[in-house]
């Protein structure tokens, strides 16, 4: 693949692999300058040989889509997930699936022992009138899981072979009101392509749909509406605050494709930027990062956001979350050329691994028995 320029000159070449091959070797890493033959490994931790971020137990089939029953080691994740805009830009919506959830302060003070005694559906649904948010914690003996299958208390999350169906039945907080409906995300363009996202290759993010369909049928709230929308999973064997200080993320559709960019600052080693474009054949090319353009701080929390577009073509449209360490955007962007809506978020996992934060994420983030 293409190098990326870097400070001081030197490189980083983003590991580019496919899914579905040998599960025998241990993951290989992302290094520099780049010669194949120098790249590092470590000692097989169950990991697929080509970098697969997914588990020996069978985490994707042959043609690299989705599963839901792979191993997760202790103080380990996997997410997957999902946002939507509706084709008039009156709605919006995002939903993760969490094993192991990574943002959880219970997970943390249980010491990380079992990630599927961590598990929640997290809910959010932007539109005209008051956002609404969900995300309730759930223990092990409430989630089930299959190659295709997995649930996490009422609501599900299914492969079907050619598109995810969620049904969901969750209660919002702080807002006490249900959320209650399907969603479907039916693929226009699939990827088998995934990369390793940290210099030790313990965290690696999967582009599954760049772009795909969304139909959207709930109950409570009645809501119906269809747009475009994004389907990727991340997974890692460890707190996603040891291997990263923050990350600025967003996704665009093209005319005849998507782009998506993901910049991370690492904890150690160099610092990740990558560009792709993705093609209706699901295939992948990655550019020459595009400039790097600030943007505002939220309002609120003062989260910084940066992006990548050309020129200063980049503006905010909307935050659609400003939280203590975590903010959501829509942007007015321009992507190679071409002017669109992008979907953006910015982490800061310095801002997370503090006391004060962690204590309050209990009030947006319950923890429930049953």
């Amino acid at each position: 693949p293409p190098a990326f320029p870097r400070d001081g000159g030197r490189t980083v070449w983003p590991q580019l692999t496919r899914l579905g091959r040998s599960i025998s070797a241990p993951w290989q890493s992302n290094a520099y300058p780049g010669a194949l033959s120098r790249w590092r490994q470590r000692p097989s931790r169950g990991w697929c040989t080509d970098g697969s971020p997914l588990r020996a137990s069978g985490s994707c089939e042959p043609a690299g889509r989705p599963r839901f029953d792979q191993e997760i080691s202790p103080g380990g994740y996997i997410w997957w997930y999902l946002d939507a805009l509706s084709n008039d830009r009156h709605h919006g919506l995002t939903v993760i699936v969490l094993l192991g959830s990574v943002f959880s302060p219970y997970y943390a003070w249980s010491g990380r022992r079992d990630p599927l005694n961590h598990c929640a559906v997290n809910v959010a649904l932007y539109g005209r009138g008051p956002n609404l948010w969900t995300m309730t914690e759930r223990r092990s003996d409430v989630v089930s899981r299959s190659s295709k299958h997995c649930a996490i208390g009422p609501s599900t999350v299914e492969w079907t072979g050619t598109e995810l169906r969620l049904e969901l039945c969750e209660l919002g907080n702080p807002l006490p009101r249900r959320i209650v409906g399907r969603i479907r995300l039916i693929p226009e363009v699939i990827t088998d392509r995934h990369f390793v996202l940290d210099s030790k290759n313990r965290h690696a993010w999967w582009p599954i749909a760049p772009r795909a369909r969304v139909e959207v049928e709930l109950r409570r709230p009645a809501l119906n509406w269809s747009g475009s929308g994004y389907l990727d999973m991340n997974a890692g064997d460890e707190p996603l605050e040891d291997g990263f200080c923050r990350w600025d993320w967003s996704r665009a559709d093209l005319g005849d494709g998507a782009a998506v960019f993901y910049d991370t600052t690492r904890r150690d080693g160099p610092n990740q930027a990558l560009s792709l474009r993705f093609d209706r054949s699901g295939s992948v090319e990655q550019f020459q990062p595009l400039s790097r353009q600030p943007l505002p701080p939220t309002p609120i929390w003062r989260i910084k956001r940066h992006t990548r577009a050309n020129g200063d073509e980049a503006q905010i449209q909307k935050t659609l979350e400003d939280t203590p360490f975590y903010a959501r955007s829509l942007l007015h962007t321009k992507v190679l050329g071409e002017k669109t809506t992008a979907m953006h978020e910015s982490l800061s996992l310095d801002r997370f691994s503090t006391h004060w934060v962690k204590g309050l994420i209990p009030f947006r983030n319950p923890r429930v028995f049953w």
